[in-house]
């Protein structure tokens, strides 16, 4: 009867640390849409079983937690809206190398052994068509009278899609477009949502360098604006998926990009109006070869990032 009753003691303290192992939990911190993540954890979970913890926010938010949690970190994956956060956590060492099957149609420029984007986003501009403003052809465009007092930018500090961008034209012309554009009135105005909402309300006519999987859904929906990319060329903003090194779900870590990477979420990530990183899943939008691209050296504004966000923050006195 002892024997018994051990073997049955035995045999359930396996059943429950067998259920727990099968149910861990995976923490993913996350820029942009929210509905994207809230799909992507709802079908991984589905599949699989396992639980997704989300934390979603700006770029400069989810990196302020992550620094903050730096002496006890929880976060598993780590999806970013710019891609010199792979490149800063690599040089830190805080990134598991993993290559997920499901990366092979991914373009090289958009891997790396330790990230792969989860999807593309670009620059453009954003204006309303009912604004009674012309519409704009290109960057300059926006610091024409005409434009005065009616143009917001993403502030750089917390998007890094628009991070990439101000690096990029101000490596081209050290930065005077900038001193034009506050001249003429033009504000730095919180994150990607903030920047544009005015302008859909109809308060301001444009957003210079708008993430356009967020325009193109708000116009998708009837909104009357227009998605333009600049005729002297954009750039792109890879959104990097990482794991962390630090991490005790790594299995559940590849697991969830596998399935991000997979058909069905490389298919919700162009429901979104992103590109998808893989270059056999088809999106209504433009892709990277419609698109005119500036050519900077990004390994070198990357490490120049302090340097940047202070030259911006004091032409628009937001330091």
């Amino acid at each position: 009867m002892v024997g018994f009753l051990k073997s049955a003691a035995l045999a359930t303290l396996t059943s429950v640390l067998m259920a727990t192992a099968a149910h861990a939990d995976v923490t993913v911190y996350t820029a942009g849409p929210k509905g994207l993540i809230d799909k992507l954890s709802a079908g991984f979970t589905e599949k699989t079983g396992v639980k997704v913890n989300v934390f979603q926010a700006t770029t400069g938010k989810v990196m302020a937690r992550i620094e903050a949690e730096a002496a006890n970190p929880s976060v598993d994956v780590v999806i970013s809206a710019s891609w010199d956060t792979a490149q800063d956590f690599a040089e830190r060492d805080w990134l598991l190398s993993y290559t997920s099957p499901n990366a092979e149609n991914v373009p090289a420029m958009l891997k790396t052994d330790m990230a792969v984007a989860q999807g593309v986003s670009a620059l453009g501009i954003v204006w309303n068509t009912k604004s009674g403003t012309p519409k704009p052809n290109d960057w300059a465009d926006l610091a024409k009278p005409e434009f005065k007092g009616l143009v917001n930018i993403p502030d750089p500090a917390q998007s890094g899609s628009s991070f990439e961008l101000s690096a990029a034209l101000g490596e081209k012309d050290d930065f005077a477009l900038f001193t034009q554009l506050q001249q003429n009135g033009a504000i730095i105005a919180g994150a990607n949502a903030e920047a544009l909402n005015p302008v859909l309300q109809g308060a301001k006519a444009a957003v210079f360098g708008a993430v356009d999987y967020i325009a193109l859904g708000n116009k998708a929906k009837g909104e009357s604006i227009e998605v333009i990319f600049p005729a002297s060329g954009t750039v792109v903003a890879p959104r990097p998926a990482m794991i962390m090194n630090w991490s005790k779900n790594q299995e559940e870590a590849k697991q969830f990009i596998d399935y991000m990477l997979s058909d069905e979420g490389q298919k919700m990530v162009a429901a979104t109006y992103l590109m998808p990183a893989r270059s056999d899943i088809a999106a209504e939008r433009p892709l990277m070869s419609d698109l005119k691209l500036l050519d900077y050296n990004s390994a070198e504004v990357y490490g120049k990032r302090k340097e940047i966000l202070s030259q911006v923050g004091s032409i628009f006195g937001t330091n």
